[in-house]
């Protein structure tokens, strides 16, 4: 069954889909053939932050497509080794939307067609 990951890295967000039976090595091929980042300078975190084993499934790490769907992905973060040692693992926080004007809000249809009437 297909399983639906987000790979995040800084302000960098990757989105794939595996089997729950590919292993953390062939994931990260697949990340390979995005960054071009080999394998070897690739670490792979599970989304606790928990480093991940290459000779693992996403199956064991409970990355499963009753868990991992596409409307949810499973999040994997993402640190490279960069000029001979390890970056730290860093995700960016997401921003958040601006405030819903008023007459977009839920139960202001009502007044804002009133107003337009009037």
């Amino acid at each position: 069954m297909d399983v639906f990951l987000m790979i995040r890295r800084k302000k960098t967000t990757m989105f794939l889909d595996a089997k729950e039976n590919t292993t953390v090595g062939d994931l990260k091929k697949m990340i390979e053939g995005i960054t071009k980042q080999p394998p070897n300078q690739q670490k792979l975190y599970n989304h606790d932050d928990t480093l991940m084993d290459d000779d693992k499934t996403l199956a064991d790490y409970g990355m499963t497509s009753t868990v991992a769907k596409a409307q949810t992905p499973s999040e994997v973060g993402l640190a490279f080794n960069v000029d001979g040692s390890w970056e730290e693992l860093e995700k960016a926080t997401y921003s958040s939307p601006p405030e819903l004007p008023d007459v977009m809000k839920p139960g202001q249809e009502s007044t804002a067609q009133e107003a337009a009437t009037a």
